[in-house]
């Protein structure tokens, strides 16, 4: 009986589905059980980051269906689960929550992947332990440890990257890792990469898509006696570059500003697990982001800031068929944004000349119990439920708001026969009023940010499907439907004559959210060679209107319909390799600007409808050991082998196919065009 689909991707999906009996014990003993969504549930382990020569989140998370980036240039990038964007997710990094917006112009995650071991994909709501406002799901990126990362007989090690990319710039690494006792060990990472701006796929260099990166992350720790596991670790990533006013947007040549960003994670986890099937884990951290933009030509220097500190407890059971897990966590936020220069620049721009500073705090409470529950031997049966209580306090003007609310869920996975099961899922989410976007924190101090009657968000998603796995084929066909109720946004303009007055950021429950989707997936494998494919397909909509990057800012986008095909070789442990192909239909007739008619019927009379084009990518990689071991291993990618020229529908779409003055500047940056990469590492 398999109790959770795992599937590792790679290019455009390297799909397998989890093994029968000795998997779902394996995974029954770490504690690994998902039995809510677990079709659509994906893995990205480390053999596949290695594969992609994975630069960025673009690159990590290509191949999973349900998972979509856009942005061009990585300081902007962000992530669409299901259209929904990350400030939707729950995202970690080793259990510490990347929370927050500094700037709904850039992207709200940053990690580097050479130092990630797997990445964890849950798309739409899930089971308890889930998390805070997992309102579309939960992405977990876990760190490499270093006992693991030891070749047997050894207690010290390293491994020395170099990586040059034709278009363009370059990417060194080092990371040495050793044994300090038993299977306690330590590991400390540098990775460096220099990128020159992009050329697309019609040869136009793209103005402020180059940066420069630097990333230092150590960690210590491992298993102790007793069944004790502890670790620590602490990341420091820094990036730096000229950007446009809008970084996800395309720069102009004379409006370029310098941009730095800085993120730091501390973590510190521990995990107790006996025989007797007694388990503990608990996870405490602390994470700070910086970003700074020089408005040299306007109020010069602006600086955000977003810091995070929490804990994670959970204790599980198993009981008889039972497999019970209870926990806590508590998260406190605080984002802050100010004018770091020269006062007489940024007086004349401030609504109060006297504030030159603005703050939120917030405060989360969650408590949740899960219970996988064996009823019979081809029957699992999962249900739990969590209270989750929001409290946010608007510092810098002495308001705020409170929720609290109750979210279940309930699922069943049953093995009909060897190789042929079935899979359903009912779960709610729950969402209370977060943090702002620090670059949008100021206000008049006469006007509201929060309308008055705001209510939390409450989240419905149903799915179910059905998985095949025998004889070298796995297949698997899932649908899904989400119903968000309440969504909270800040729609683009402000309402001049509402009362009470609002100001320009104004938060306000909108209406209902409705998304309904298909995901297929298959795959075959037969000696060295292998094939697999999937086909995604889902339709958002708000108050039954598509939603759209720039519309729906900080809510959602949509894609035309997608699909890929990936073919794999591998003869021997020398050689790998693999061709991968993925469509992205088009999508047209997107309607358009109903806040603008709404707000200034003078200017637009009515609404307009735009297309996202379609686009074909190829893309190729190839390893070699030349002595059969990974002491030495040479790689070769080629991305987008055709050269081609497209925006990520993940992306803005294009507004100046509107033909509009006002709205020429809207529009997403086009993805690089082909990019030759190559890697060579050596291990020691």
């Amino acid at each position: 009986m398999t109790i959770r689909i795992t599937i590792l991707t790679a290019g455009t999906a390297m799909l397998a589905l989890a093994s029968h009996a000795a998997h779902a014990q394996e995974s029954e003993a770490a504690g690994d059980i998902v039995v809510v969504g677990a079709l659509t549930d994906v893995e990205i382990d480390r053999e596949e980051i290695e594969v992609l020569q994975a630069n960025d989140l673009a690159d990590l998370f290509r191949g999973v269906p349900s998972v979509s980036v856009g942005g061009g240039v990585g300081l902007a990038q962000k992530i669409y689960v299901r259209g929904l964007e990350d400030s939707l997710l729950n995202v970690t990094i080793d259990g510490a929550p990347q929370r927050g917006t500094l700037f709904h112009h850039i992207g709200r995650v940053t990690i580097e992947p050479e130092i990630l071991e797997t990445v964890d994909v849950q798309a739409g709501p899930g089971e308890a332990t889930a998390g805070f406002g997992a309102v579309g799901g939960a992405i977990r990126f876990r760190t490499r440890n270093a006992v693991d990362m030891l070749q047997d007989g050894r207690d010290i090690g390293g491994i020395a990257k170099a990586g040059w990319f034709s278009n363009d710039g370059y990417k060194l690494s080092g990371t040495v890792y050793g044994r300090i006792a038993g299977d306690i060990g330590i590991l400390a990472s540098y990775v460096h990469v220099n990128r020159d701006p992009y050329k697309d796929g019609d040869g136009v260099r793209q103005l402020a898509t180059g940066a420069e990166q630097n990333l230092g992350f150590v960690k210590v720790g491992g298993e102790l006696c007793g069944g004790h596991r502890v670790t620590a670790s602490y990341e420091q990533r820094r990036e730096s570059g000229r950007f446009g006013q809008r970084p996800n947007w395309p720069a102009v040549v004379d409006q370029l500003f310098d941009v730095k960003g800085k993120r730091q994670t501390a973590v510190l986890n521990y995990g107790y697990e006996r025989d007797s099937g007694v388990g503990i884990e608990a996870t405490g951290y602390w994470t700070r982001t910086n970003f700074t933009q020089n408005r040299d030509d306007r109020w010069g220097l602006y600086g955000a800031e977003i810091e995070t500190y929490g804990f994670d407890a959970r204790a599980r059971l198993a009981i008889a068929n039972h497999d019970i897990t209870v926990g806590a966590e508590h998260r406190r936020d605080r984002v802050t944004s100010e004018y770091l220069g020269d006062p007489a620049m940024w007086q004349d721009w401030a609504w109060d000349p006297d504030i030159g500073r603005f703050t939120e705090k917030g405060s989360l409470m969650g408590v949740y119990v899960q219970d996988h529950w064996r009823l019979a031997d081809p029957l699992l049966i999962s249900f739990g439920a969590r209270y989750d209580a929001y409290d946010l306090d608007q510092k810098t003007y002495r308001t705020g708001t409170e929720s609290d609310g109750l979210s279940f869920n309930i699922g069943a996975e049953f093995e009909i026969v060897p190789g042929l099961s079935l899979n359903a899922g009912f779960a709610e989410a729950f969402r209370g009023k977060e943090i702002g976007d620090a670059f949008t924190l100021e206000k008049n101090p006469a006007w509201l940010s929060l309308s008055p009657t705001l209510r939390p968000e409450r989240v419905d998603n149903i799915e179910g499907g059905v998985k095949y796995d025998a004889g070298g084929f796995t297949a698997s066909a899932v649908y899904y439907e989400m119903t968000i109720k309440n969504v909270i946004l800040d729609q683009l303009g402000r309402d001049r004559l509402a009362q009470p007055l609002q100001d320009s950021v104004y938060y306000e429950n909108v209406g209902k959210f409705k998304s309904k989707g298909v995901e297929l997936r298959a795959g075959y494998r037969t000696g060295p060679f292998s094939i697999d494919g999937y086909y995604n397909h889902y339709d958002s909509r708000l108050n039954g209107n598509r939603i759209e990057g720039y519309e729906h800012i900080a809510l959602g986008n949509s894609m035309g319909d997608n699909w890929a095909v990936t073919a794999g070789f591998q003869p021997s442990d020398r050689f790998n390799f693999r061709a991968s192909l993925t469509r992205v239909e088009d999508l047209n007739n997107i309607e358009v600007l109903f806040r603008e008619v709404q707000l200034y019927p003078d200017d637009i009379s009515e609404t307009q409808f735009i297309d996202k084009p379609g686009y074909t990518t190829v893309d190729l990689f190839g390893s070699w050991r030349p002595f059969g071991t990974d002491r030495l291993e040479l790689q070769a990618a080629v991305y987008n082998l055709f050269d081609k020229r497209y925006i990520a529908h993940a992306s803005v779409a294009d507004y100046g196919q509107l033909g509009l003055p006002d709205y020429a500047i809207v529009s997403g940056l086009p993805e690089p065009g082909r990019n030759v990469r190559l890697t060579a590492s050596v291990r020691f």
